[in-house]
């Protein structure tokens, strides 16, 4: 595959509907400079990487049976970059953000008596079992509540999630087309935005796939969703009892679990909306009340701490989670629980 490189193109005005969906909601494309990076979409216990990192110091897997190759990380995120490439034709398409995490390492043959402290980087292989990347599109944005979204697309990889003893067999990837608030670098996720089941063979099947889930994304109707949260607020006594039952939903027994809306939130993220609450510079509202909106972003925010593998199905679910309470505030009695 050809190496990436950002497209140094004036983008053209994309088509699409957006006035059939959001409120004074204008797709905004020109030509700008990329603003500098404060923070990473994820952090947990990842690392950044480049792609040349990945392509000439990491090994690749194989399936023990046949010895047949897994699809690389690299090659994962260079399919999905020459498929938004080829979908957002005009526009400006960044280098990935790479983030990795869970390092295997091995020994080549020659130095398998080495002790460990004589080992050099010449008698050492390593891969990383989980690998997530953020593509930007920053010609493509919006403002929501004063904050800047730009378009962007995300994948994740996980190696865990894969069995290597068997023979090869189609593997699973995970894929986002999002907005990105980049005031934070919170990652907004939709339901028709999201794949967590893209089981494919080869590259020619992940950038199809790729293609399709770009094609299916509604930007207008997302932007519009997002708009809308900012009409609703959470006086403080409702914003503690929400924290209260979420708290509670980890140890409800199963089968009452089972009947109230979904909570991927753990207890250590559900402390950070609490921390963040009072002490966020962006989305704090301690003493006031808090608009969805900005709930919405302390759900997001608290999702950077989540491992790479459980990254997205996180995110989603923050979005469900907010837009959820805000039709409860509204009446809607699928997410009182959670209110009451």
């Amino acid at each position: 595959m050809e190496a990436l490189q950002i497209m140094p193109v004036m983008a053209q005005r994309r088509n699409s509907n957006l006035g059939e969906f959001a409120e004074d909601a204008t797709v905004v494309v020109e030509e700008i400079t990329k603003p500098k990076k404060v923070n990473h979409f994820i952090e947990a216990n990842s690392v950044e990487v480049s792609l040349e990192h990945l392509k000439n110091d990491c090994v690749i897997p194989v399936f023990s049976k046949d010895n047949e190759l897994t699809i690389s990380h690299n090659a994962f995120i260079e399919t999905v970059w020459e498929a938004a490439s080829s979908f957002y034709s005009g526009e400006r398409i960044e280098q990935p953000d790479i983030r990795c995490s869970h390092v295997i390492k091995g020994r080549r043959p020659e130095a398998i008596n080495k002790p460990k402290n004589l080992l050099t980087e010449a008698d050492t292989t390593q891969y990383y079992e989980r690998c997530a990347f953020a593509i930007d599109i920053p010609s493509i944005y919006e403002e929501v509540a004063g904050n800047r979204l730009n378009l962007s697309i995300v994948g994740v990889r996980a190696l865990n999630r894969e069995n290597l003893a068997t023979k090869k067999s189609p593997e699973l990837f995970r894929l986002a087309v999002s907005f990105k608030n980049t005031v934070c670098c919170n990652m907004c996720v939709f339901t028709d935005g999201y794949k967590d089941d893209i089981k494919v063979m080869g590259t020619k099947e992940l950038f199809k796939a790729t293609l399709e889930l770009l094609n299916n994304f509604n930007a207008a109707k997302n932007i519009h969703m997002m708009q809308s949260l900012g009409d609703t607020c959470l006086n403080e006594h409702q914003f503690v009892t929400l924290l209260g039952r979420m708290r509670l939903y980890q140890c409800l027994p199963q089968g009452y679990q089972k009947a109230i809306p979904r909570m991927l939130l753990t207890d250590t993220q559900i402390n950070s909306v609490a921390k963040a609450y009072i002490n966020d510079d962006n989305f704090g509202s301690l003493g006031s009340d808090l608009s969805m909106w900005k709930f919405y972003n302390l759900l997001t925010g608290s999702n950077k701490s989540s491992y790479i593998d459980s990254f997205l199905d996180r995110a989603y679910n923050a979005t469900e989670l907010a837009t959820g309470i805000a039709s409860a505030l509204h009446g809607d009695e699928r997410y009182s629980w959670f209110l009451s």
